[in-house]
């Protein structure tokens, strides 16, 4: 695991280089339990 800190409001979750979540994208914060059940299928 690795944190690279960044600006501007960015919260990205990233498995094996893959941005797996944006909180650029969303608008929001994620939600852990939806993104450990979406890597689970």
């Amino acid at each position: 695991m690795k944190l690279i800190p960044s600006s501007g409001g960015a919260f990205e979750i990233s498995v094996n280089d893959q941005k797996i979540y944006s909180k650029l994208d969303t608008g929001e914060f994620p939600d852990i339990n939806a993104i450990i059940n979406d890597m689970k299928s």
